[in-house]
């Protein structure tokens, strides 16, 4: 009986086939990507190509990540002399004039956001903040008013996403006799994943606005670089930009540390700089700068393993944290990104879609990319330069006596005894929304005095309402507190159904 032989037919590993499987997602993922951009017209077809091979990379490094992105015995502090202290940086004495400093700057706002978390639509920077001016007038006024100053061309560039893009165009007509050059540019714009699936949820390229997201800020590298911008101002002589979110009020231009980077002492350069601020208990979720395998890095809480997410949010370990102001080298930028060396941790956002379908968004954050640059270092930066509006409650603050505004900037009032910012909480169902918070006061109150605010439930304020110290004002359920106007509240816990009739 001849012998043919026998077949030995081995059974993959666990390793094996993981590997397997992801290489199969990857190709499945790709197959769809392909099948949504032919959907779109012949132009669009060749850029959405080139754009969705940095979705792609971020698919797979999200396929091939097993476990959080930090080992938490390798976390280090920032090593001694990589933050330094900002009061020292503003004594020293500038060696170049502001108009030449300014020269090498462009200034860059990040507007992709919607106003949706306090009740808005459109972008967030639309939204009227002070005076009547929303947070894209007081940027321009800004700018305008640094340029005027002097005698400089600083550009103001808004990095814009396919959900503020349109609006913003437009609005941007009304700044044409400002003496502020504004250019845009848009960010990536990436399918939303089906977390049972794991394929893009978009069937076609003009389906469902509900099927997209703009993937973080961290894509502004790539996106400025792809807009032409990035040579453009290189080209013009400019060495660095400012990045910001545009809805930090107290983010603007300071020449001291633009005078750091241009004139380094010491003669050592800084390709990035991240301005960092003291954590309090209300920053107890915002990244911070650590040391890991050796380089500077920014940890986020989404990267932090849930048994060390309270050690995370401890003030006496984790005393400083990312205001997302950030100072960069544009020919860094460039090298890096012709490279292919930009290093950016994936953040998997989970989401819920109207339909009930959970989709996971795959995003990265701009300060994540502080570990590509040479020399990187913090800033220790005073408060007053972390003023952001992402809830109601901190609107009350900017819109309040606490705050004096001139030429587009926010300064604490100097009749405010102590320089601290109140703790403010409104309650969600009355004051989470622009619309209805606004109904609530007949005038923004007298707040100067105030350390700590409370309101809950169906509360309104009359005219001339001052606060001070500690109060806490709570209508349960079916009650309502209005507060008269004129009425004075000081140390008080206000409670139950009524009106305040005594000042």
């Amino acid at each position: 009986m001849p012998n043919y032989g026998t077949s030995i037919m081995r059974t993959p590993s666990m390793l094996e086939f993981q590997q397997m499987m992801k290489i199969e997602a990857q190709t499945a993922l790709k197959n769809e990507l392909d099948r949504l951009v032919m959907t779109g017209s012949p132009i669009e077809r060749e850029k959405l190509r080139k754009q969705y091979e940095g979705f792609q990379h971020l698919y797979k490094t999200f396929l091939e990540k097993t476990g959080p992105s930090v080992v938490w015995d390798k976390i280090k502090p920032p090593p001694v002399g990589s933050i330094h202290k900002y009061n020292e940086i503003a004594k020293t004495p500038m060696k170049s004039s502001e108009s030449d400093l300014l020269s090498k700057l462009v200034v860059v706002k990040l507007n992709g956001g919607l106003g949706t978390s306090m009740g808005c639509t459109g972008p967030k920077s639309l939204i009227s903040v002070r005076s009547g001016l929303t947070f894209l007038d007081l940027t321009v006024q800004q700018i305008e008013s640094l340029n005027k100053q002097y005698n400089a061309d600083v550009p103001l560039v808004l990095m814009n996403s396919f959900n503020t893009n349109e609006d913003t165009e437009m609005i941007l007509r009304k700044y044409a006799s400002c003496k502020v050059r504004i250019h845009t540019f848009e960010q990536n714009r990436y399918p939303r994943i089906n977390k049972e699936t794991l394929l893009p949820v978009p069937q076609r390229l003009d389906g469902e606005h509900e099927g997209w997201y703009p993937p973080g800020h961290g894509d502004i590298y790539e996106c400025i670089h792809e807009s032409g911008l990035l040579q453009k101002f290189i080209d013009q002589g400019r060495e660095y930009m400012f990045v910001s979110n545009i809805d930090n009020l107290g983010a603007d231009v300071d020449l001291h540390i633009l005078d750091m980077l241009i004139n380094p002492p010491n003669c050592q350069t800084h390709d990035f700089i991240m301005e960092v601020t003291d954590k309090t208990r209300a920053d107890v979720k915002g990244g911070t700068l650590i040391q890991y395998e050796d380089k500077l890095r920014l940890l986020e809480i989404a990267q932090v393993p849930k048994e060390h997410v309270d050690e995370f949010k401890s003030v006496s370990k984790f005393k400083i944290f990312n205001t997302n102001n950030l100072w960069m080298k544009l020919s860094s930028i460039k090298e890096l990104v012709e490279n292919k060396n930009m290093d950016i941790e994936v953040i998997v956002n989970n989401k819920r879609l109207s339909s009930g379908t959970n989709v996971i968004q795959l995003e990265t954050a701009c300060g994540a990319g502080i570990k590509n640059f040479q020399n990187a270092i913090g800033i220790n930066v005073p408060r007053s330069r972390f003023l952001p509006v992402k809830k109601t409650s901190d609107l009350l603050l900017v819109m309040s006596n606490l705050y004096e505004l001139k030429h587009g900037k926010m300064f604490m009032s100097e009749d405010r005894m102590f320089k601290t910012t109140p703790l403010v909480k409104l309650g969600d169902e009355h004051f989470s929304k622009v619309h209805k918070y606004l109904s609530r006061f007949e005038a923004i109150p007298d707040m100067l005095e105030l350390d700590h605010l409370t309101v809950s439930g169906d509360v309104t304020f009359g005219k001339d309402v001052t606060l001070k110290g500690t109060v806490i004002i709570i209508a349960n359920h079916g009650e309502r507190i209005d507060i008269p106007s004129g009425a004075i509240l000081e140390n008080k816990i206000v409670s139950g159904n009524l009106r305040i009739l005594d000042h």
